[in-house]
């Protein structure tokens, strides 16, 4: 019986861990790269960004909706969560982060360092 009950718990853990990758994508220029995220539905306060090391990772929750003085009995739409990890290049300047959510769209500009950004080098004459 207690292994029903695990079995139970560990299925509905699972379903509250699943989450759905977001479509993203990457730009480069000189100056560093824009990461566009989709995540419709995840307002700011359910929008957690997290920078380990080397790894970034994207996690997002959509508020479920339930009409005022309504409680769902059964429902067969899932609240989806948002989940992404990337691997970050030592080139890009993690301390100067940027991040704006508008409209279901998280847009990072993640600068390069200075060192890792193109320059002129100057010629003189003579």
């Amino acid at each position: 019986m207690s292994d029903n009950k695990q079995v139970t718990r560990t299925g509905t853990e699972q379903e509250q861990q699943r989450a759905v990758l977001p479509a993203v994508d990457v730009f480069e220029d000189a100056g560093g790269i824009t990461l566009l995220a989709d995540m419709p539905g995840v307002p700011k306060d359910q929008l957690e960004l997290k920078l380990e090391g080397d790894a970034l990772l994207i996690e997002g929750s959509v508020q479920q909706r339930t009409p005022e003085g309504l409680e769902a009995v059964y429902a067969e739409v899932r609240v989806p969560r948002y989940r992404r990890s990337f691997t970050l290049s030592r080139e890009l300047d993690t301390a100067r982060i940027e991040a704006n959510l508008k409209d279901g769209v998280l847009t990072l500009r993640i600068p390069k360092q200075a060192h890792a950004q193109p320059r002129r080098i100057a010629v003189t004459s003579g």
